[in-house]
């Protein structure tokens, strides 16, 4: 059968999947969701000509309790049918939009010594937007294992003070952090874990801004992730990377912030839990000293309608920004995830 060929009757075939759904008919094997629709057609896109319909569908198809397939496999197979594909960008972290968040105690010290901002003047509301969009870029694959994968990845994150009229709606504070890092698959893990991941990485991680306010830090980072009946649990210690100390704090080189492993620690612990075709997020930090600073976060994606998916964010703690990682801050925020983890 050559490639039209083939093509056509792929295409036959999808159409096949959504025509009960455009009738309103439920197809019996699968519910027809948006998601999964779009899955089909990146993975027609970008599909061998030997692949079936039925495989398509099967690697598209939504996890079910109980399923015992990886979660963590199936990201990877979505991840390199979406590479062979170049109209199209991988995501790397959570994609959101948080139109409102509320914060209990803005942190507006490290404006106060800044000539000229706006928000030196205690101006600062609890009401805030805040996104994060992140990506990455397959540079290169098979260099030590046959499953192996080096990224490129780059993720900002941005608190937009978007209600704040009196001074002009500005951007409070945007973090950058471009990655360059390495991941294999696991085939297990200890405690009869399952499948998994390992990623050994480079971060940089700056607010792009100078003088005073300026925030940043390198660090060398691995992570190690494996899963368990829908629950992933991860583990990422890392450690940063010296810089000189600076003798006057308006120097461009030199250590923005000397202290901030105080705050923010040596490693950060994650667990996700899919049920059905919601996802339970918890991060964890701590410094493990005896002042016993951390953080913690918490995040729920849950279906709205069509191919839309809510997102529920709760943070409490240090080092939820650059410009916040000496200050305790306490958020919840609702918005739009576009793309999950899982």
């Amino acid at each position: 059968m050559n490639t039209r060929t083939t093509r056509t009757v792929a295409t036959l075939g999808l159409m096949l999947i959504w025509l009960p759904a455009a009738a309103g008919a439920p197809d019996p094997e699968s519910t027809g969701t948006a998601s999964e629709q779009a899955c089909l057609l990146q993975a027609l896109a970008a599909a061998d000509d030997a692949l079936t319909v039925g495989e398509l569908r099967l690697r598209c198809r939504p996890q079910e309790p109980g399923a015992t397939e990886s979660l963590i496999m199936q990201r990877l197979e979505r991840e390199a049918t979406a590479e062979r594909v170049r109209s199209l960008l991988t995501a790397h972290r959570r994609n959101y939009l948080l139109p409102a968040t509320y914060m209990d105690d803005p942190n507006d010290r490290p404006f106060r010594d800044s000539v000229g901002d706006a928000l030196a003047d205690d101006a600062l509301k609890q009401v805030e937007a805040k996104f994060q969009l992140s990506l990455k870029l397959a540079l290169a694959s098979g260099l030590v294992t046959t499953r192996d994968r080096l990224y490129l990845g780059f993720t900002t994150q941005s608190y937009w003070q978007a209600y704040n009229t009196d001074i002009s709606a500005p951007f409070r504070e945007t973090n950058y952090e471009p990655e360059l890092f390495w991941v294999t698959p696991l085939d297990g893990g200890p405690f009869d874990l399952d499948a998994g991941l390992l990623t050994l990485g480079f971060s940089h991680q700056s607010n792009g801004r100078g003088g005073t306010l300026s925030r940043s830090w390198n660090r060398l980072y691995a992570n190690v992730a494996f899963e368990k009946d829908n629950l992933v649990v991860s583990l990422k210690p890392w450690w940063r990377i010296p810089e000189r100390r600076k003798d006057d704090p308006l120097e461009a080189e030199g250590d923005d912030n000397p202290d901030i492993e105080k705050y923010l620690g040596h490693f950060e612990f994650n667990t996700i839990y899919r049920r059905w075709d919601h996802e339970f997020g918890l991060m964890l930090r701590n410094n493990l000293r005896s002042d016993n600073r951390g953080a913690v976060q918490l995040d729920w994606t849950f279906p709205l309608w069509g191919g839309l998916r809510g997102y529920a964010q709760y943070f409490n703690g240090y080092g939820e920004s650059l410009i916040d990682y000496d200050a305790r801050i306490e958020r919840i925020g609702i918005g739009i995830l576009l793309t999950d983890l899982l």
